[in-house]
């Protein structure tokens, strides 16, 4: 099951990120783009058979899981400001950009490099589950590694919340609001994903469906808002031109 879900996962952002190709080309929208992409490196590199075969090019050090870290926070980050601009949620996107956010990135970003380094990585293993095993202080060190690693995205998600919810319960366009309220699903399994370390032994398969939830409602609820501009630029024109018949 989890296989499935990963495969298909990585099915959905790979083809959604081929598809603004040409547009990216054009200069329309590049960071929607950059996001779509930024998704799809992450779930491949999420996967068992191709994180090993990176890693192991990469020293066999387990690099490829800090490097993931880092693209799912760039991948958030942009989430989180492409969202709170076309929203116009200008408050969020101040505490994202401003010294605020800036500061969680950079403390966030220093946690799980010095965790990293703390522990012995040796052995590519997806998740760590092999630096996990090695002994209770590594699986300790794999803990708040997992924990500093979730931080960032789940406060981003935090701040994104109310504004999505705000433009769920709106007056916008149907589609647009239809996109908010998966976003904002995205945003709330993102933010659950900080009780993980509650969960009893033995519920991986709940933390893979929380994680591919948000990555799922995030692409699809951005895809929307893409699809539903595409779609009234388009209207727009066929209607300027019946006019000017």
């Amino acid at each position: 099951m989890i296989d499935i879900l990963q495969w298909t996962t990585l099915a959905v952002c790979g083809l959604v990120a081929l598809a603004r190709i040409p547009s990216a080309l054009r200069g329309e929208n590049r960071s929607l783009f950059s996001i779509f992409a930024l998704m799809t490196l992450a779930i491949l590199l999420s996967i068992e058979a191709p994180y090993v075969w990176i890693d192991a090019a990469l020293g066999g050090i387990n690099l490829t899981n800090l490097a993931l870290r880092f693209i799912i926070f760039g991948a958030v980050f942009f989430i989180g400001v492409r969202t709170t601009r076309g929203f116009g949620a200008d408050g969020a996107y101040r505490l994202l950009t401003g010294r605020v956010g800036m500061a969680a990135l950079l403390a966030i970003s220093v946690a799980v490099v010095g965790v990293f380094l703390l522990m012995d990585t040796t052995g590519s293993s997806a998740g760590l589950s092999a630096v996990s095993d090695r002994d209770a202080r590594h699986a300790m060190l794999a803990e708040y590694y997992g924990a500093a690693g979730r931080a960032y995205p789940a406060f981003v998600a935090l701040v994104l919340l109310p504004a999505m919810v705000r433009a769920a319960l709106g007056r916008l366009p149907v589609p647009v609001r239809f996109a908010a309220a998966l976003l904002g699903l995205g945003a709330i399994a993102t933010a659950l994903s900080l009780l993980f370390p509650f969960l009893p032994p033995n519920s991986d398969a709940v933390a893979f469906v929380v994680n591919y939830t948000a990555i799922l409602c995030f692409v699809l609820g951005l895809a929307l808002i893409w699809a539903a501009k595409v779609w009234t630029r388009r209207k727009s024109c066929r209607r300027r031109k019946y006019t000017e018949k």
